[in-house]
This record gives C-alpha cells, structure tokens and sequence, in this order.
C-alpha cells in the first residue's frame, strides 16, 4: 500500500519523506554536560501560597554548587521556581522580569494573573528546539496572585517542557526529587493532621523543610537541608498582599524546635 498523500504545508512530514529529522541532533563526545537543578515545590497553606527550593545543581554526577536559589522573585506579587537546565531557566526568568516591569511603568497597572502565565508559556514554546534536543529543558512552577478575587488570592501554577500550563489546586512540585514530595503532600492532604492548606507559617515551612530532607535521602540530585553545614533551602512566602523570604536563620531556628 503506497503512503497516504502528504498534506500541504505540512513541513514535518516533506522533511520525513526525504528522511531529514530537524530533531535529531548527536552530541559532540566533547561536548559539555550539562548543569541541572532540582528540586522545587509548592503548596498553599492557611495564609497563602509558600515555594520552595534545594539549592543544589549538577552535572552529571558531579555536585556543581549547594548555593544556586531557584525561587525568584518576577515582581511584588509573582515567584518563578525554575528547575532544569539553569543557563535557560535564568534567562527566561530575566525576560519575565523585565516585561512586568515594562508594562507596569508603560501601562500604569501590572499584568494580570492570566496573561503572566501565557507569558510563560510562551517563553517554553519558542525553547522548543532545545527542549526536543534535550540540551535545554526547563520544567518551571509558578505563582501569583489573583487581584480579581477580594481578598486577592495566590495561585500556584506547572508547566510541561513544551509550555502547556496546568492549575494546581493544593500543590505541585518539578524535578528529580518531585516524585517523593509529591507522595508525601498527598499523602498529608489526605490523612495528615494538619493538612497542608491548615498548616500555619511555621508549620508550613518546618513542613517544607522535611520535605527536602526525605527528597534528599532518595535522590542524590537534592541537596535537602544541612543545619551543620548551614546549608538551607530558598523559601518564600506568597500572599495577597506580596512576597516574603524565610532567612536561613529563620529556618534554622525552626529546625531545632
């Protein structure tokens, strides 16, 4: 049976025929390996939305650095938790950034809730080429705060590597150690006391930081928490009202009580 005729303009399949694959790229045996970070989540709790990341990046098996923060700040009321190939996910943090602030100056208001998340999205898609290669993957979360609700109300939001978005109702969490926080915040959503969304600040952030803690016991890639070393993860705080960073010390003190 010959093959069925091929539709016009459908580009993919011309270079098919002619057994060319625009997605097929053979790294160089030279070529670098790449640096990686992992591991960030979220979850609301009572008095809003907290983020939180390791701060461990690598390569290979190689441990690059304990001091990279992977929760950012985009403006007064938006946090970005980047985890993946860290050179991509910098720079489009930087492009966020600076288009918030454009078009808050420009337009004398800031972006709405939805149009920061397309904003996103948009940022994945046109990385596209790289994702498909697997040289520049970036699997972002991301938080903001809803002002068309009163009070406004911070949402947590997750991507896939090509830019679809996704809603997260209680929490999400990307990267190498995703796959046991997401276990253990389910689990506490269902039969924990308190859950998650009952938890208050300090609850919530001695909450986060066993998270990193069981994380880093089942993959190599998170660094967890260090209190001897002093090595703590990135937290911050998301309410309606803006963002607020848990120190070091603050966690400090919360992991010996």
């Amino acid at each position: 049976m010959s093959d069925p005729s091929p539709v016009a303009g459908d580009f993919v399949s011309l270079l098919a025929r002619h057994q060319v694959s625009p997605l097929c790229a053979v790294a160089s045996p030279g070529a670098p390996v790449q640096t990686q970070g992992t591991t960030v989540f979220a979850f609301h709790f009572e008095g809003g939305v907290l983020m939180c990341g390791d701060r461990r990046a690598t390569a290979g098996n190689v441990i690059v650095t304990d001091r990279v923060d992977k929760v950012l700040e985009l403006d007064a009321t938006s946090l970005l938790a980047i985890a993946g190939v860290p050179a991509t996910a910098f720079e489009m943090a930087r492009v966020l950034e600076t288009s918030f602030e454009y078009y808050r100056r420009s337009q004398l208001q800031s972006l709405s809730l939805p149009a920061k998340v397309r904003a996103l999205a948009r940022l994945l898609r046109e990385n596209l080429p790289l994702t498909m290669q697997g040289i520049g993957v970036v699997m972002p979360l991301f938080a903001g705060v809803d002002q068309t609700v009163l009070p406004p109300e911070p949402q947590i939001y997750f991507y896939d590597p090509l830019g679809a978005q996704f809603h997260a109702v209680g929490y999400a969490a990307s990267g190498s150690g995703a796959g046991t926080i997401r276990s253990v915040l389910s689990f506490q959503d269902r039969y924990g006391q308190p859950r998650p969304s009952q938890m208050n600040l300090q609850q919530a952030v001695q909450f986060a930081l066993r998270l990193l803690m069981v994380a880093a016991e089942f993959d190599s890639a998170t660094g967890g928490v260090n209190p001897d070393a002093h090595t703590f993860a990135t937290v911050k705080i998301l309410r309606g009202s803006g963002v607020e960073t848990v120190t070091a010390g603050q966690q400090a003190e919360l992991v010996k009580s």
